[in-house]
């Protein structure tokens, strides 16, 4: 039977996505949203059995507090954090916060459609291998690993940073070349050179590269990037499905 759930995440391409292959897994997605803020309130106001919230910093203070607003005000709502590799201390927060389970921003539907089940019944969803990379490092805390995202962004110059950051926001050809300036045409030439410097080859999978390397937090967000975002996000930030492919 399908779960009638909401997926909550600050990069709309990835929320929409997400939610549309739920979707044709028989589950009943209640909204795909991209709320800049009031995630908490959002979830609240729907109450679905399961809710998919994205986060880039899950070590970061105070990253998991919609969580725990959204366990007191509806304390049979599940939590499942989207994030991208964690260390020990990122896995121990969701779950002190009051999740139920952690996921990769980029495990296959098939991983995220269990712990959404696995979430549902009362259980903790947290992939072995996740589990085990955290047990590894705290054995092994002398080794760190590469810096993933850095070595990205390394690869990229300042101009495709910055259209790596508006495909991430969800902007097409037409809103990145208007917003930076230039021809669709060159636009489009620039989305294309990031996708072969990241080695994906699709706009999902760079935006889904750049949330789980952590690359995106290390961007310098173009001023302009910020105002598209925030009229994106303007009202409830909810969306029926993914915007079509340019």
């Amino acid at each position: 039977m399908g779960v009638r759930l909401m997926v909550v995440d600050d990069h709309r391409l990835l929320a929409e996505a997400l939610a549309s292959a739920l979707k044709l897994r028989g589950h009943r997605v209640l909204a795909a949203a991209a709320p800049a803020a009031g995630a908490a309130e959002l979830v609240i106001s729907r109450a679905p059995e399961v809710c998919l919230l994205g986060t880039a910093t899950p070590a970061e203070p105070g990253m998991f507090d919609p969580v725990v607003k959204i366990k007191r005000d509806r304390p049979q709502v599940a939590v499942v954090v989207l994030g991208p590799v964690p260390n020990p201390r990122g896995i121990a927060a969701a779950f002190a916060s009051g999740a139920s389970g952690y996921v990769r921003h980029d495990e296959r539907i098939e991983g995220v459609e269990r712990a959404i089940m696995k979430a549902r019944a009362g259980e903790a969803a947290v992939a072995p291998q996740l589990l085990q990379a955290a047990f590894s490092e705290l054995l092994n805390p002398a080794a760190q690993p590469d810096d993933e995202g850095q070595r990205l962004l390394q690869m990229l110059t300042p101009r495709e940073v910055e259209v790596l950051v508006r495909v991430a926001d969800g902007e097409d050809t037409r809103l990145i070349a208007a917003g930076m300036g230039i021809a669709p045409s060159t636009a489009r030439t620039h989305v294309q050179r990031v996708l072969m410097k990241l080695g994906v080859g699709s706009r999902l999978e760079a935006a889904a590269l750049a949330a789980r390397t952590g690359l995106l937090e290390r961007a310098e967000r173009p001023a302009s990037a910020y105002a598209n975002h925030a009229t994106a996000h303007e009202g409830p930030g909810m969306t029926t499905g993914p915007e079509p492919p340019r």
